[in-house]
């Protein structure tokens, strides 16, 4: 955990001062590079590809690519943290926040641009997970909204396909306590859009935009086994035991569905 944050509280200190006087052609020239080598590690070491955007930000801050994928760096750090104490939850939790910062700040930097609607409603989507009932809720508005809009801009992003479904499943699974305060908060109309139906519609559409990504087979799976359609959760849970590993969290996914595999064998 030291590592994760050193990672980002360093090297951001560091960077601006280490590249502010690159000249302006070589700048280019190095932004770019950074950026590719970023996308090309960053699901598997977030930490590293964190860095080279991060240097990108430190010649252009105002850079829309950069500004969106150290979002998304920084939810991949933040998603390791797995420790449940009073310290973890507090670091895991400021990291969720730098990265909606990023996120926010991509928007304005391009409004039009998909990936920003779709790593904030990523971040907030992972915090509200890490928080309780009415937490949850006052993240729900915006987590939806953002999702939705980038679809709107691009439909092929199954990341915004998945956070919507995990969006519908986390709104079914709320108390019922919750849900009369999310009502009395956001309003019944807006509540009401849930449903388990509508999140299996958007986790299959994810899959289909992305087959190979574990995560999405795992949380269809645990929709299914939340509505009792357990052979379906068997097809997904199996899937995810047989799909390479390419996001960091995925051999913890599949100890997850190892485990849920456990509890649903005898299950019809």
């Amino acid at each position: 955990m030291r590592r994760i944050v050193a990672a980002i509280s360093v090297f951001s200190a560091t960077a601006v001062v280490a590249l502010a006087a690159t000249p302006a052609p070589a700048a280019a020239q190095t932004i770019t590079a950074d950026l590719a080598k970023g996308d090309s590690i960053e699901e598997l070491h977030p930490d590293s590809a964190y860095k080279l955007y991060v240097a990108a930000l430190a010649i252009d801050s105002n850079n829309y690519h950069a500004l969106w994928r150290v979002s998304k760096a920084d939810v991949d750090i933040a998603k390791q943290i797995l420790q449940d104490n009073s310290y973890s939850n507090g670091v895991r939790d400021s990291v969720y926040e730098v990265a909606r910062e990023y996120a926010e700040r991509a928007i304005r930097a391009d409004s039009m641009g998909a990936e920003g609607h779709y790593v904030l409603a990523l971040a907030l989507g992972r915090l509200s997970r890490t928080k309780g009932g009415k937490d949850r809720v006052r993240y729900a508005r915006i987590i939806y909204d953002e999702a939705s809009r980038a679809l709107q801009l691009d439909s092929t992003l199954d990341g915004a396909e998945h956070v919507l479904g995990a969006w519908h499943a986390e709104v079914k699974r709320l108390s019922g306590i919750t849900k009369f305060f999310a009502k009395t908060f956001l309003g019944a109309d807006f509540m009401d859009r849930a449903s388990w139906d509508s999140a299996v519609v958007h986790l299959k559409r994810a899959i289909a935009l992305k087959p190979g990504y574990v995560f999405h087979h795992l949380e269809l799976a645990e929709v299914y086994i939340d509505t009792h359609q357990y052979a379906d959760a068997r097809t997904q849970l199996h899937a995810v035991d047989s799909l390479p590993v390419t996001d960091v969290l995925d051999p913890v996914y599949k100890e997850r569905a190892d485990s849920l595999l456990a509890e649903i064998k005898d299950k019809q």
